[in-house]
C-alpha cells in the first residue's frame, strides 16, 4: 500500500495537509477530504472551517453533532445547508494530539437524514488511518 499520509505545506500534496497554531491542535486531514471540502461553496467552507478551527481550540460549533455508530462523542458531523444542497464534514476530536477531518461530501438525499451506509463505512476506514498515523507520529505526546 502506497503512504497515505504527506506532511507538506505544498497545496499539490494529494494525501495530507496540516495546520498548526501555538495553542491549538494540528488539523489533518485524510486521503480526499481536504480537496474535497474545497469542493463546497465558500460559504459553506467558512462554516466547515470555522467549526474545524474551534475543535482544533477545543471547543465545538453549534452545527456539530455527534456522528451515530462511533460509540461516543469522538467523531462529529457538521451539516450546512446552501442554495438546497446538504454537505457535511466529520471529523475526529477523540485523538489527543490532533484534530483528523475523515470525509467532506455533498449528501445525495435531503429525505433520509442518517448518512449513507458507503459514506459510514469510509469514515471507519479512514479513522483507521487517523489513528494509526497518530500512533505513529505522536509518541510521548509530541510530534515526531
Amino acid at each position: 500500500m502506497t503512504e497515505a499520509w504527506r506532511h507538506s505545506p505544498d497545496r499539490s500534496a494529494p494525501r495530507i495537509h496540516a495546520r498548526i497554531g501555538m495553542l491549538s491542535k494540528p488539523l489533518f486531514f485524510v486521503a480526499s477530504a481536504r480537496e474535497d471540502l474545497k469542493g463546497f461553496p465558500e460559504d459553506v467552507q467558512d462554516a466547515t472551517g470555522y467549526a474545524l478551527y474551534l475543535a482544533q481550540l477545543g471547543g465545538k460549533h453549534p452545527h456539530a453533532k455527534v456522528l451515530r455508530g462511533f460509540g461516543g462523542a469522538g467523531v462529529l458531523e457538521v451539516i450546512e445547508n446552501h442554495a438546497g444542497d446538504t454537505f457535511q464534514t466529520v471529523y475526529t476530536v477523540q485523538l489527543e494530539h490532533a484534530i483528523y477531518v475523515l470525509h467532506a461530501f455533498q449528501k445525495k438525499s435531503r429525505r433520509h437524514v442518517e448518512t449513507a451506509r458507503q459514506d459510514i463505512d469510509l469514515v471507519r476506514a479512514r479513522l483507521r488511518l487517523a489513528e494509526d498515523h497518530h500512533a505513529r507520529h505522536f509518541r510521548q505526546g509530541g510530534m515526531s
